[in-house]
This record gives C-alpha cells, structure tokens and sequence, in this order.
C-alpha cells in the first residue's frame, strides 16, 4: 500500500480544511453520488481495483467517479488530506474510498470490496431520496417480487431488443427459407415441423456457445475500459459494413454468407431431403445448422459482442449472466420458430429477396452503429431506461423510409 510514501507527501502538504460535498444535484435534478477514488501507480492493490471502480458510473450513471492518483499528482495528496480530515479519518492507505461522509481503504476482490462499495452507495443513494425528474421514486413494489429499482429494467430492455432485431438476420433468414422452401415439394406437414424445428433448436443452442464463449473473453479482461472501446469500435465496423451492403450489396468487404459456402448450405439441404429415413433426415439437418452456423459467425457476431460485452459491464452474478444469454437466445429462436410454423400450416415456398436482405442489412447496421458508438463516447449511457428502444425506433423508422424510396424492382 506504500504507506512510507503516502505519508511523506502527506507531512509535506499544507493541510486545508473544507466540507466534501458527497451529493451534488445532477443536470436533470436527481442526486448525483460524488465517489473519490485515491490511488497510486506503485500499489498493486489499487491496480486490481482499477478495473471495478472505474466501471462503477456505467453500472450506476448516478454516481460519479473522481479518479486521483496520488503518485504524481501532489494536488491529489492535498486533497485526499482534506477529505479525510472533513470525516476525522487517517490518510495513511491507498486505494481509498471516500464518499458520503464514509471511507474504505484496501481491496480484496471485486465479490468482497466491491460489492460491499457498491452496496453502501446505493445506500447512500436510498438516504439522499432518489427520484426521477418527475418527483416519482424510482423504485416501485411489485407482487411476488417486491422492491424493484427501475434502472434495472434497462438490461431486460436491451436483451428484448438487441435479441429481437438480431432473429432478423439475413444469413439465418437466407438458409431456413432455403430449407423450408425445398421440403414444401414434400407436402408434408409434420416433417417439416420436425425438420424446421430440429433446425432452429441447433441454432439456438449454437447461437447460446458462441456467445458464451464471447462472454468469457471479456470476463477473462474483466472491466477493462479498452476492451470496451475495441467492443465498440468492431460494433461500428460492423455497422457500417451492413449498411454499406444497403447501397453496394456484396461490393467490397461484406459479411454475408460466401458464395463457396453457400454451395456446400445446397448440397447439405439436397442431403436431407435425399434422406431415406425420418431419424437420417434429422441427423443431416443437426450437421447442416450446426455447418451453417458456423458460416454465419462474421454475419451474425455484432450483436452478440456487443451484449455480452453489456452482461459483464453490469453488476450480475455468473449464474445471473448465464440466464440473461438464454433469454437473449430465447427471443432470437421466436421469429425463426415462427417461420417453420408458417410455412409448415402453408406449405408455402419463400425464399429472401436481395432487397429484403439488403434492408435487414440496414436496420441491424443503424442500431449497431449506435451501441457503437455509445460503447465508445458513453459506455453509461447504455445503462439509462430508452436508450435501446430509441436506437432501435431511429433504425426502423430509417430503414422504413429507405425502403419506400427504393422500391422492389418488377421482374
């Protein structure tokens, strides 16, 4: 804790005398928590507790976050000096915390120090009476579940729409319309309920790897504030390929399905429809989506990067991360689901259009240009109640106008 060094600077730095001002209103009026975090470059305490700290205002955008290290800065010593004498407590240790009248130095982990941090500024918070911009608390009392803080109906927001615009994914759209369209000459009803359905089952399941698998990486990184900036920086890219695919489809770097791989995609469904039995034709489409996913890993990785980069971001548990990627992947099945049922009540034949993919295209690259972007100016915005309905309304309303100035060509 390099406690010699903390205490020359401290006998060297004129002592001041002020009142910490431990909640301050913010722009719109709510209570705004004011956290001072005192660190130094040589404590490898604080180095640990970085990372947790500074994630802190993403997690909770009613705090904000004074990050001073001590080290290099001896203006910082003289203010770590007054704020502990404002509480009468003793400057001596590094990393500290001090905030509403209340200090905490040391750190052990993120599931002991942490969490302990976090629980007494929502605590602080709760004393100061925190409402919305309207005079309403921003908690309310629900039947069975009890006190439910209204923030935290961001992230339940974020999975509903993230997970709803990702369904709309013209690679996964492109293989089960071929597939489906193929089977429809069988006019058989049940098999293609059970293919379709085998189908989409594998691609949920492979859909939900994938992602964990996403979300352990930035577990590994913790909250590292450059892992969110390369998580934002691919989503743009990523955005800005789909909607470049609107105006030059397939021109230039494109994340649609290759045309080598989708020859294998015809040859594999050809396979299952040249089946002689019911268990055979399901093991060849358990082979085809699990190939097809496998295809679609560039055209469908945006949305998942991003919201599992969001999962570790909040303040969750394992388990409590886990079960958000099964809702996620949950309501991304739906709409595929919904398109087996159809076609197998119709036995209808459908297959995706240029245009209608390229329009998918844009509507998922608007909204992923925007988490982006917010990933790299204002990760905590993220976090605040409209954000992803509001993104994905510009992405709609946008996409929807692009559609009727560019009409489907007649054949």
């Amino acid at each position: 804790m390099r406690r010699v060094f903390l205490l020359l600077w401290l006998l060297l730095a004129p002592t001041a005398h002020a009142d910490a001002p431990w909640v301050t209103p913010g722009s719109d009026g709510t209570p705004q928590v004011q956290l001072y975090f005192y660190w130094s470059l040589t404590c490898p305490h604080c180095t640990a507790a970085h990372p947790y700290i500074e994630a802190i205002p993403a997690q909770r955008p009613w705090v904000t976050l004074h990050a001073l290290e001590l080290s290099r800065q001896p203006e910082n010593v003289r203010h770590y000096l007054t704020m502990t004498q404002a509480i009468g407590a003793d400057a001596s240790a590094v990393p500290a915390l001090i905030f509403c009248g209340e200090m905490h130095t040391g750190w052990d982990s993120d599931a002991t120090t942490g969490a302990l941090i976090r629980e007494r500024l929502d605590a602080c918070r709760a004393r100061n009476g925190a409402t919305d911009t309207a005079g309403r608390t921003e908690s309310i009392d629900l039947p069975l579940l009890g006190r439910v803080d209204l923030a935290s109906f961001s992230l339940p927001a974020l999975t509903f729409v993230l997970a709803g615009l990702d369904a709309f994914n013209p690679c996964a759209f492109f293989v089960l319309l071929f597939l489906l369209s193929m089977m429809a000459h069988q006019k058989n009803r049940s098999r293609m309920l059970i293919i379709g359905g085998v189908f989409v089952a594998i691609s949920g399941l492979m859909y939900f790897a994938f992602m964990a698998a996403w979300l352990n990486v930035f577990q590994l990184f913790g909250h590292l504030a450059w892992v969110t900036l390369v998580a934002g920086a691919l989503a743009v890219l990523v955005g800005a390929i789909n909607v470049k695919d609107f105006f030059r489809f397939k021109q230039g770097l494109t994340l649609s399905i290759p045309e080598a791989q989708k020859a294998d995609i015809f040859r594999r469904a050809r396979g299952i429809l040249a089946a002689d039995s019911l268990p055979a034709m399901v093991l060849a489409t358990t082979f085809l989506a699990i190939a097809a996913n496998f295809y679609e890993l560039l055209c469908t990785a945006g949305f998942p990067m991003v919201f599992t980069r969001l999962l570790t971001l909040a303040d969750l548990t394992p388990s409590g991360r886990y079960m958000y990627l099964a809702a996620y992947n949950l309501i991304y099945v739906v709409p595929l689901a919904a398109i087996v049922a159809v076609f197998a009540g119709t036995l209808g034949a459908r297959k995706l259009t240029e245009r209608e993919g390229r329009l998918l295209k844009l509507m998922s690259g608007l909204m992923m240009l925007g988490l982006g972007a917010l990933l790299l100016l204002a990760p905590e915005s993220i976090s605040q109640v409209g954000i992803a309905f509001g993104l994905m309304a510009l992405a709609v309303v946008i996409t929807v106008v692009a559609a009727k100035l560019s009409p489907e060509k007649s054949s």
